[in-house]
């Protein structure tokens, strides 16, 4: 399977999760990126369509993964919706929603 079918599946996974899932003021959706060379997460209020908390790691491993988890945690805590933005939970998307969890943050 080339990288173009691998990136279109992951829209479509991608796509079929956001019909499902929104967030609001009082429960923000938290989504994850992941890249080769970085890792991002952010909260999004999509009533509004403001981004309540962002943070982006220069580190594309496991370690970035966890330090983004204790920097977002250290901005918000509360109840919020994950968005796993068509990635399969694993790796460093599951480290990161673990850390997270076990910093404050309850979804």
């Amino acid at each position: 399977m080339s990288s173009s079918q691998r990136y279109i599946l992951r829209e479509k996974r991608k796509a079929r999760i956001r019909g499902k899932i929104s967030g609001t003021s009082s429960r923000p959706r938290l989504s994850v990126f992941r890249s080769l060379s970085s890792f991002s997460a952010q909260l999004i209020d999509d009533e509004n369509g403001v981004t309540i908390a962002a943070v982006l790691i220069k580190k594309g491993n496991v370690e970035g993964a966890k330090e983004a988890a204790l920097e977002l945690a250290k901005k918000y805590s509360g109840p919020c919706v994950f968005d796993r933005n068509g990635y399969a939970y694993h790796g460093r998307v599951q480290v990161f929603a673990d850390t997270a969890r076990a910093d404050g943050l309850q979804f």
